[in-house]
């Protein structure tokens, strides 16, 4: 089941109004049933991987805290390889066992494994983390194990934010399901709206950009110049769109139900550099491969060069969490490349500003370096989309092809018709998308200036807040995409 879908629109109203007509001690019994039938609406029968993991770590939690000294780190073992060999499995069987029957061949070798029909479980990787992030707490001692298996269950369940996130930690989310949430009006006016505002990036912006992205990142090789710039550009956005949609919708329906869930993303194309960036970026993610993976290996509290090695592990595994494929791995190493190349030159480009007058033109400069992430995040981003490595290098080599004469009126004009003809023929499909994210950069700028864009909504008079909300509802109606689509971020 997805957000936006017609089996979300009344299966959402049904189970809150249940929820509140409910006596607490009853709720969470309802929403992890409701959480199971959220989770089969995709194929039934990988609930029960669920349910293997879930039982795993429940009894590892408790077993943990009871156990001492090497028996204690056993537990933790023994769920830490209950969970990755499950991922393993499932995201990286066929991948790995590919590779190694290629690498059979070219040294004569027969390889004895078939490749398993796999259909990857719906958001594995997600759920995966969160519950290791548990076991992994209650081992440091950060956390009391979970008794009531239920509410632990749930943890692990929780439909808002079960198959992409956030990613959350016990500290943040269990407590709440032992709290009682009352109905509260502006409580869920106020995450109703941003159900809306992520609904509207999703299949406004994101499932329109779609359109025209597929058609280019599909047969790459038909395309040069331009098309392949605009192409990955659009994908930028549609990734953003896509991702922080979802993100949104799940924070607000938990909200709407009184559940306190972590920001995921906070304007990351603002950032001014590629650190910057992936504090903005995917943040459930990114503090968990910091506080689990990071920190232990050392962090920055290690020699220089180790340090780096640090830094191009952490993203490496990174990219190899987000999918089975050398695109993805090459999408993380090249992040985080970004990152240790920026330590190397640090000094080197300090000198450099200094030299050309840039430091007195401090606008001019934050927009510099916005530019420079931007276009640095959009060519890491070609690896991740791209079908394959060889795709990935053929739109790197080409995207400049024929740049200097493309710039003319004639080739605009063309592009202009490719990108038209791409979305179904109608210039309103190439506006919508277009003028839908120039409306939200300057939300994202106006935020940038310290501005509450709720608290600026409500301080206007009712009119005009009414409008506003039937604007963007109208908008979404008139000018989304509603053919089949899942979010980008359901196939990790």
């Amino acid at each position: 089941m997805v957000f936006n879908s017609l089996q979300f629109f009344l299966f959402f109203p049904v189970v809150t109004i249940l929820y509140f007509l409910l006596p607490h001690r009853f709720r969470a019994y309802l929403l992890l049933t409701a959480s199971v039938v959220f989770y089969m609406a995709f194929i039934p029968k990988y609930v029960l991987i669920l349910a293997f993991t879930i039982v795993v770590d429940y009894y590892a939690g408790i077993l943990i805290e009871r156990a001492e000294g090497k028996v204690r780190k056993g537990f933790l073992a023994l769920s830490i390889v209950a969970n990755v060999g499950v991922l393993a499995f499932f995201k990286y069987f066929n991948f790995l066992n590919g590779n190694l029957g290629a690498l059979a061949e070219a040294l004569g070798l027969h390889d004895p494994l078939p490749v398993l029909r796999i259909i990857l479980p719906i958001g594995l990787s997600f759920h995966t983390f969160q519950a290791m992030s548990y076991t992994i707490e209650v081992y440091r001692g950060n956390y009391k194990a979970e008794r009531n298996f239920i509410i632990y269950a749930l943890y692990v369940m929780f439909y808002p934010q079960l198959v992409a996130g956030p990613i959350e930690r016990p500290q943040n989310l269990l407590h709440q399901f032992r709290e009682e949430h009352n109905f509260d009006y502006q409580r869920v006016v106020d995450g109703l709206k941003l159900m809306a505002w992520g609904l509207f990036k999703k299949v406004v912006i994101a499932d329109r950009l779609a359109m025209f992205v597929n058609q280019v990142y599909d047969a790459p090789r038909g395309f040069a110049g331009l098309p392949l710039i605009v192409a990955t550009v659009a994908f930028a956005f549609q990734i953003f769109c896509d991702f922080s949609g979802y993100s949104d919708i799940a924070i607000g329906s938990a909200q709407v139900m009184g559940f306190r869930l972590m920001t995921n993303f906070r304007r990351p194309y603002w950032s001014q550099s590629i650190h910057e960036f992936w504090s903005r970026w995917h943040i459930s993610l990114s503090t968990w491969f910091r506080d689990y993976f990071y920190i232990p290996l050392g962090g920055n509290k290690v020699g220089w060069s180790r340090w780096q090695i640090n830094l191009m592990l952490t993203f490496i595994i990174s990219g190899l969490w987000h999918g089975a494929n050398w695109t993805f791995i090459t999408w993380g190493a090249l992040n985080g490349f970004y990152l240790v190349f920026s330590l190397w030159t640090r000094g080197y480009r300090a000198r450099i500003a200094e030299a050309v007058g840039l430091n007195a033109w401090p606008t001019v400069a934050r927009g510099l370096r916005t530019g420079l992430t931007f276009f640095f995040i959009c060519v890491s981003w070609v690896f991740f989309r791209a079908a394959s490595m060889s795709d990935a290098f053929y739109i790197l080599g080409h995207s400049f092809d024929g740049l200097s004469g493309a710039l003319s009126r004639g080739k605009l004009a063309e592009l202009a018709s490719l990108v038209t003809l791409a979305v179904g023929g109608s210039i309103v499909n190439v506006l919508a998308p277009a003028l839908a994210i120039i409306a939200m950069e300057i939300l994202h700028y106006l935020q940038e200036q310290g501005i509450s864009i709720r608290q600026a909504i409500a301080s206007r008079p009712p009119v005009v807040r009414w409008a506003l909300y039937y604007g963007l509802v109208m908008a979404t109606v008139l000018f989304g995409s509603y053919l089949p689509s899942q979010f980008i971020y359901f196939q990790f």
